[in-house]
């Protein structure tokens, strides 16, 4: 986390400078504010505005949770599974690749067809953009294991669920850990997808009202939300990682001291 905030210091200098560049812009070239307002002025709505759109924010936050939880749990039970039963991977691994050539835009609108406008269809939206990510890297993490160490293993007697537990999860940790931080950003962006095609509240049913009444400058503010959400949500999983991992930190930090 101190080196994240030490290097942090570059882009955030770089996105004042954009936005100092866009207010000059905006002010100089007289732009009207329905085709592109100036920073201040989205400050100022978002500030202004904070309790005309609060509660479409906790209302995304909440979808944003359950969603990411449910297709965490998938994604980590399905790479389980075809990992611990190679027939199951063989089977259905490329169902599990074409799975993800179907554009969720396209595929959200029958959902709602088919569950509703409730919560369920967003939650499925979620899961589908969460879960393969997760399975994925963890699948990549238990191929990476050691193989001196688990013939090792094997000498010793140990049996298929020691191996499993004691060396192949551990060893996939870090791999689970990549895998959760994109779907961290990927939950943020399924729920707003969800919530513009069938919706009566959170940022994407906002999003959607402010842009179907020319309001841009409510648009930008729904924008930097989702992008402060997607960023607050990579931290956590992020300071989450350091916490369960710390075997891994303490051995970073071990080889740069004696390097």
């Amino acid at each position: 986390m101190k080196s994240l905030v030490k290097q942090g210091w570059r882009p955030a200098l770089v996105i004042i400078l954009l936005f100092l560049i866009w207010e000059l812009c905006v002010q100089l070239f007289q732009v009207p504010t329905w085709l592109l307002p100036a920073p201040t002025q989205i400050l100022e709505v978002g500030i202004t505005e904070w309790g005309q759109y609060s509660h479409h924010v906790w209302a995304t936050v909440q979808l944003i949770i359950v969603g990411f939880l449910i297709g965490s749990s998938i994604g980590i039970l399905v790479a389980i599974g075809l990992h611990l039963v190679p027939f199951l991977k063989q089977s259905t691994y490329p169902l599990l690749i074409l799975s993800q050539n179907i554009p969720v835009i396209v595929l959200a609108p029958l959902l709602v067809v088919w569950f509703g406008f409730g919560m369920l269809p967003k939650i499925i939206v979620i899961t589908l953009v969460c879960f393969f990510p997760i399975a994925i890297s963890l699948l990549d993490g238990f191929r990476q294991t050691d193989r001196d160490l688990m013939h090792y293993m094997q000498m010793a007697g140990a049996s298929r669920k020691q191996l499993f537990w004691k060396l192949e999860w551990p060893n996939a940790m870090p791999s689970l850990f990549s895998g959760l931080k994109i779907s961290a950003t990927y939950s943020v962006m399924g729920a707003v997808i969800s919530e513009w095609l069938g919706a009566s509240e959170g940022i994407g049913y906002y999003m959607t009202l402010a842009s179907s009444s020319y309001r841009t400058d409510r648009v930008f503010v729904a924008i930097l939300i989702i992008v402060a959400l997607s960023l607050l949500f990579f931290i956590f999983i992020n300071w989450l990682e350091k916490i369960v991992i710390r075997w891994r930190s303490s051995g970073e930090g071990g080889s740069s001291e004696t390097s």
